[in-house]
């Protein structure tokens, strides 16, 4: 589908990864376009399966042309991959691929409203079937809410600023009206990132509770893998990867049960869950960089069911 050319993010290293065989099941919580799916689908062929899901329908459709060759060995479904837990089996996958945040043709697209470089509606949906969209959440929260917003999901120093004038300025419905406001506040000068770059991150990541599914969908791939299976999650920025590495501490960690301190035998001990795949983030390296300067903030977790 020509207007959802996706290029997948360390490809070659989310392969290595996950080591896709012959017989083997995977689930690709976040398709896009089907960059790793297909990778996927390839390496494990002729008979290895693939979960996929999507939130946003039109990657949901590339991904379906893009898997075409590979027809009877896939099944798709659009949704949250929070949500995977509740129909692929428990249990029953070799490897979970997880690749967060927002995609180029999302980016690309000004009519979904994702990225202060087009002029657009302030939408920022990836599930354009869900209500909130960035133009409700910038003109009916209070300065207080949008403040704390910019300041936590955007790590934005001058957050109470820029929401008291969001505030004095609305009603906004465009992204060219709320970076221009931005802009205004503190003209760019010839920087190279605009100033108005965290306050739009803060408002994608609210509107599409993109931390909250982050939670949630750590958990959901956890508990599809089988013993030796791997959980595969690029992230993007520093939020993201903090969760995804207290998930992998906590899982992989010995932990030892409370019990009566009079009942010392009750202090039950659990062995680590997992283990990582490598103890350091894997980031691109200078190919990858040159060929898509996008993927720059890439960073790829990898852990290991025990």
């Amino acid at each position: 589908m020509a207007s959802f050319l996706h290029q997948p993010v360390l490809l070659a290293e989310v392969i290595a990864a996950l080591r896709p065989r012959t017989n083997g099941r995977y689930a690709d919580g976040t398709l896009g376009g089907g960059g790793h799916a297909a990778a996927i689908l390839k390496a494990s062929s002729p008979n290895g399966w693939l979960f996929g899901c999507d939130r946003d329908g039109v990657a949901l459709e590339a991904a379906r042309e893009r898997l075409a060759e590979f027809t009877g060995r896939f099944e798709l479904r659009r949704g949250n991959f929070a949500e995977l837990a509740g129909w692929v089996p428990v249990g029953s996958c070799d490897g979970v691929v997880l690749d967060l945040g927002v995609s180029s043709p999302q980016l690309d697209t000004p009519e979904r409203g994702f990225s202060h470089q087009h002029d657009g509606p302030l939408d920022m949906r990836m599930d354009e079937r869900q209500g909130l969209t960035a133009a409700e959440l910038v003109n009916q929260a209070s300065a207080e809410e949008l403040a704390r917003l910019f300041a936590e999901l955007g790590g934005e120093r001058q957050a109470r600023r820029f929401a008291r004038a969001i505030v004095r300025e609305r009603p906004l419905s465009t992204t060219r009206q709320l970076a221009g406001l931005i802009e205004r506040l503190v003209p760019r000068a010839g920087r190279r990132t605009h100033p108005a770059t965290k306050v739009f991150q803060a408002l994608r990541l609210a509107v599409n509770d993109e931390l909250g599914s982050l939670k949630r969908g750590l958990a959901a791939g956890w508990s599809l893998l089988k013993p030796g299976g791997r959980l595969a999650v690029i992230t993007f920025h520093s939020l993201e990867d903090r969760i995804v590495k207290q998930f992998g501490r906590d899982l992989a960690r010995e932990y030892t049960f409370p019990g009566p301190v009079d009942v010392p035998e009750l202090r039950q001990p659990r062995p680590p869950e997992a283990r990582w795949w490598q103890r350091k983030a894997v980031v691109p390296g200078a190919a990858e960089l040159a060929a898509n300067p996008r993927s720059r903030s890439a960073q790829l977790r990898v852990l290991e069911k025990i």
